[in-house]
C-alpha cells in the first residue's frame, strides 16, 4: 500500500458530480482538476451497502470545513458512474452531495494505491490526505465492517497544515510543540 511520503498516483476517472440532469451528471477528474490544492480521498467498497453511506455523510457534512482549509473532498469506489448516480437518487442522504464520487472501474487507481481486495474485487475502506504537491501526508484503512471519523481526518488536515509539531489529541487552536 502506498502511504505517507509516496505520491499519489496519476489518475483520469469519470465522477458522478450531480443527479438532476444526465448531462451534467458526469465530469472526468483527474490529478491536475484540484491542482494546487490538498485533496481529501476516501475509498469505500461498495454501493448501495450500510457503512458507507453513514460515512459519505459524514464528509458531506464537513465539506464547508474541508473547503476552508483548501481541500477538496472525493469519494471513490469502484462502481461505475452510472451506479454512483442510481444510489445518489435512491439514498436521501447522498441526494446533494457536495463533493464528486469517483468511479474506479478499471480499478487501476485502487491497485496503484494498494488498496484493492483481491478476494472482493473492490476498494478497501481507505482515506488519503494529499498535499498540493501530490504527496500523501496521512493514509488510514479500517476494516470494512468499521466506519471513519471524519472529524478527526479534518483534525489530522488541521495539524498537517500548521507544518509544526503537534501532540496527541491537538486540535486546531491548541499550543503545538516547540523542540528545544
Amino acid at each position: 500500500m502506498l502511504t505517507v511520503g509516496d505520491k499519489f498516483p496519476q489518475f483520469k476517472l469519470k465522477a458522478t458530480v450531480g443527479i438532476d440532469n444526465l448531462d451534467t451528471a458526469f465530469a472526468d477528474i483527474d490529478n491536475d482538476t484540484y491542482k494546487g490544492k490538498w485533496t481529501l480521498v476516501f475509498f469505500y467498497p461498495k454501493d448501495f451497502t450500510f457503512v458507507c453511506p453513514t460515512e459519505i455523510k459524514g464528509f458531506a457534512d464537513l465539506n464547508a470545513q474541508f473547503a476552508d482549509r483548501d481541500c477538496q473532498v472525493l469519494a471513490a469506489s469502484t462502481d461505475t458512474e452510472f451506479v454512483h448516480l442510481a444510489w445518489r437518487r435512491d439514498h436521501k442522504d447522498l441526494r446533494n452531495l457536495p463533493f464528486p464520487m469517483l468511479a474506479d472501474t478499471a480499478k487501476r487507481l485502487s491497485s496503484a494505491l494498494g488498496i484493492l481486495d483481491e478476494e472482493e474485487g473492490v476498494a478497501k475502506r481507505a482515506t488519503f490526505l494529499v498535499d498540493p504537491d501530490g504527496v500523501i501526508r496521512f493514509a488510514y484503512v479500517t476494516d470494512g465492517s468499521v466506519g471513519r471519523n471524519p472529524q478527526e481526518v479534518l483534525r489530522v488536515l488541521d495539524a498537517l497544515q500548521t507544518d509544526e509539531l503537534c501532540p496527541c489529541n491537538w486540535n486546531k487552536g491548541d499550543e503545538v510543540l516547540k523542540a528545544a
